[in-house]
């Protein structure tokens, strides 16, 4: 079986216990406004040019059979035709200063594992494992339960970050081989949570209280926005849901970070998220945690 992959960060340590491998699968079912991993929407891979490192040797333009490249002669770097470009790839293995990448590769669950085992050693005095992310792992769920599977097979510890947004029988089917949830949850209101990510939250939640009442062991973790979900109502609506669900092993809130910007134009993709919404102070995270710990949340951080 093969699934289509954008990236493996070995030494991963924010997501999931100990020192882990993440694997991180094409595809989501959500477009949420912030996106941290913007090349991971679609299943198609993307061409990715980066004009820093462009040293205009022309070798790109020859290669490309679709005339989709042009420039990179006479000093001046080279410039992609978005709408001719098929992403076939074959301009990337020709430029030697690594200024374009096909990002997107099918990979199959024996390469993959390969990688993840080189770090067996780590897993184990840190008990670290395998995560699987994206995109989200429920847009290849052959392809993420047959990971998980390798993974269990291989006597690993298991974990998937996922929103929770699918038919419940992929949830269900991922359960016994899943160690640890790390669930996304970003907006406690329907109508705002489809305005900011493109669909209502009901799916999601009825997932999550499922999830839980299967005995599942699942950290809630919550991105927050400045300006968009950064209200005490949806703070509250977090610590209510978490009291519905006492066997939750906690609820981290996520920073929301803006390091995306920098790969939309290397991927030609753009974004109508104002550029004024920058992270928030520690301080503010801190005064937000704060106000779930004083409605008896299990914090973590």
């Amino acid at each position: 079986m093969k699934g289509r992959i954008f990236d493996i960060q070995r030494f991963s340590i924010h997501d999931g216990p100990g020192i882990r491998t993440t694997v991180f699968l094409k595809g989501c079912p959500l477009r949420c406004l912030w996106c941290g991993n913007p090349e991971s929407l679609t299943l198609e891979p993307l061409l990715s040019y980066m004009p820093d490192r462009c040293i205009a040797c022309g070798e790109c333009e020859r290669a490309c059979r679709f005339e989709a490249v042009s420039g990179g002669t006479a000093g001046a770097t080279a410039a992609i035709d978005r709408k001719a470009c098929t992403v076939c790839g074959e301009c990337v293995p020709v430029c030697d200063p690594k200024a374009l990448e096909r990002v997107g590769r099918d990979a199959t669950i024996g390469e993959v594992m390969a990688l993840v085992e080189r770090d067996r050693d780590y897993y184990a005095s840190s008990g670290g494992g395998i995560t699987l992310s994206g995109g989200d792992p429920v847009f290849q769920p052959d392809f993420a339960a047959a990971l998980l599977e390798a993974a269990r097979s291989a006597r690993l510890h298991t974990c998937v970050q996922t929103s929770g947004h699918a038919p419940w029988g992929v949830l269900a089917r991922l359960a016994p081989l899943t160690d640890l949830w790390l669930y996304d949850f970003k907006e406690t209101d329907p109508v705002l949570h489809k305005r900011f990510v493109g669909e209502s939250n009901e799916t999601i939640v009825d997932n999550l209280r499922r999830l839980h009442g299967t005995g599942a062991r699942i950290l809630l973790r919550c991105p927050m926005i400045p300006g968009h979900n950064d209200r005490d109502a949806h703070l509250d609506g977090i610590a209510a849901l978490a009291r519905e669900l006492p066997n939750l092993v906690g609820v981290e809130l996520l920073p929301y970070y803006d390091l995306w910007r920098a790969k939309l134009p290397r991927l030609g993709l753009s974004t109508t998220f104002p550029e004024t919404v920058k992270p928030p102070s520690r301080e503010t995270m801190k005064a937000w945690n704060e106000r779930l710990r004083r409605q008896a949340v299990k914090v973590q951080g």
